[in-house]
């Protein structure tokens, strides 16, 4: 077995420091990506729990209190602690200045400072799980958030800490996409994933101001009883839904642009084709942006907008719509009549386009006012938002962990096992979520621990399905943690991609090339071959 070559950003240094002060983004990636992993791992546990209680109507496993605590850890963990960061904070860390032709982001020590930044939150948090629990919901509603005796201060102050982490990456790649390119290196030639991860930031930069601002007011009413939030004391509950919102629904887009990101950088390298339109992308992915802020008051539907604002929002989230099905067409037409190779990689972004378009449908349905009064707090939304969210961003996320496996570590994983997990984790999301669809339209709320046992049966298909989905994520772990260590060589390029980050040593050096990197080809530019490569 051929070993890695000394001069990579992991072998050129070997001690434990220099990986805790290490300046380099490629470094600071692999940070987050083993902390979200493990992230990810207890979120699914946390998950795995609240199904094995739905197996019967009544209490199963654990008492109502529990189960609230479960699905609030869940939930938190899930969407501030792992869908949040996951694609931009370790593969934008890794991957963006490489595909600017830079050596680093703009500021090094801001990025290293993101990362511990991140890491302290998310331990605060965690350590709130130890010290009461949570049990609001991760939406933290008032004002029942401001009196609950769980220790929602401490985990407040966690997320806040990692909205801080949040700002401070955003801010470092706008820079970094500004100022750092290559020479000849312009707008309109950068790589899709590149253009979803600064419009992303912007989002990141503009957006999390109003969280941090309205968990600070939440945990004053919590401590203090200030309340701000709190009728009994003149408070206004809808002015919190109103700023959490503000926040909370371009968030939605914080997960998803990254995801689409990686599935327009999968696509053209597996279909070996140019993508239909780079245009349409790249625009569409600003107006999802752009619009996303114009959109929070469709959570809202029920708590007394006029009929003129319920329109109003209504018709903008429908046109978020528009945008991202430019995105879809646009795959699909790159993938028409392309040389396909079905990797891993394809196959989870296949999973991606059912599951996103699927999700989007719905989202279409409850922003219609009637429909999302019908729906409103059942499992319909619970199964909506994990198509959109779980289904788009973890399939996307695992698309990306198995397309850039061999730039970060050099080696291949055994493509059997491959597909065999994607098809796992696509079947076992279908029968979890699924279910809750029809569970939700026939009247079953979410967030209860017991149900009428009419319900069981598809509860019983839901929590089967979750096994099923557990299956395919511990089979990925288990044939990628033996990859990394027993793999085959991967070669600079494995997938013949054109993309820019793919021109340099895998795994790249620590400057990240070994010579000035040259974007005379483009990086979708299947039309001639690369430097070096017959064709």
């Amino acid at each position: 077995m051929t070993a890695i070559p000394s001069q990579t950003f992991v072998a050129e240094e070997t001690s434990i420091a220099s990986w805790v002060f290490t300046l380099d983004h490629k470094r600071v990636g692999v940070l987050y990506l083993f902390t979200l992993l493990a992230l990810l791992a207890l979120g699914g546990a946390f998950a795995m729990a609240i199904r094995l209680e739905h197996l019967g109507p009544g209490e199963t496993l654990m008492s109502p209190m529990t189960y609230n605590r479960l699905f609030t850890l869940h939930g938190v963990t899930m969407v501030w602690l792992f869908l949040i960061p996951s694609i931009p904070s370790a593969f934008g860390n890794f991957l963006l200045p490489i595909m600017v032709g830079a050596k680093d982001v703009a500021f090094p020590r801001l990025n290293l400072a993101s990362y511990w930044v991140f890491a302290a939150g998310s331990v605060v948090v965690l350590v709130s799980m130890f010290a009461g629990g949570i049990d609001t919901g991760w939406t933290f509603y008032v004002p029942y958030a401001a009196s609950s005796p769980t220790a929602v201060p401490l985990a407040l102050i966690g997320i806040f800490v990692v909205g801080v982490s949040t700002i401070m990456t955003g801010i470092n790649f706008i820079v970094t996409v500004h100022s750092l390119r290559a020479p000849g290196l312009g707008w309109m030639k950068l790589p899709l994933f590149v253009w979803a991860i600064y419009a992303t930031s912007v989002i990141q930069v503009l957006a999390t101001p109003v969280l941090g601002m309205v968990l600070v007011l939440v945990g004053l009413d919590h401590a203090l009883a200030f309340g701000l939030f709190d009728p009994a004391h003149g408070g206004d509950p809808l002015l919190y839904q109103h700023l959490f919102w503000f926040y909370s629904h371009p968030a939605v887009y914080i997960m998803v642009l990254p995801a689409m990101g990686v599935v327009s950088e999968v696509i053209p390298t597996f279909a070996r084709k140019n993508p239909y339109s780079y245009g349409a992308i790249v625009y569409s992915s600003l107006g999802i942006a752009f619009v996303g802020f114009l959109t929070w008051g469709h959570h809202m539907f029920v708590a007394g907008l006029s009929r003129f604002d319920a329109g109003a929002f209504g018709l903008l989230s429908m046109l978020v719509a528009v945008f991202s099905a430019i995105k879809v067409f646009n795959w699909v037409f790159t993938l028409k009549r392309g040389a396909i190779a079905l990797g891993t990689p394809l196959l989870h972004v296949f999973a991606f386009l059912v599951l996103f378009f699927f999700g989007g449908m719905t989202g279409v349905a409850v922003a219609a006012t009637s429909l999302d009064v019908h729906w409103h707090d059942t499992a319909f939304v619970v199964a909506h938002f994990h198509f959109v969210m779980v289904g788009g961003t973890l399939t996307a996320f695992l698309a990306a962990l198995h397309y850039w496996f061999p730039k970060m570590t050099g080696r291949l994983y055994p493509e059997r096992p491959g597909a065999i997990a994607a098809v796992l984790v696509f079947a076992g999301f279908l029968l979890t979520f699924v279910p809750q669809f029809l569970l939700g339209n026939a009247g079953m709320p979410r967030r209860y621990a017991t149900y009428d046992p009419a319900f069981q049966g598809l509860q019983r298909i839901s929590t089967v399905g979750s096994w099923v989905l557990g299956a395919g994520m511990l089979l990925i772990a288990a044939y990628l943690a033996w990859s990394l260590f027993r793999g085959a060589r991967a070669g600079d390029n494995p997938w013949r991609s054109r993309s820019f980050e793919w021109r340099t040593p895998s795994p790249p050096p620590k400057e990240n090339f070994v010579r000035p990197p040259r974007f005379d080809v483009g990086a979708y530019d299947y039309t001639r071959p690369l430097e070096g490569e017959d064709e």
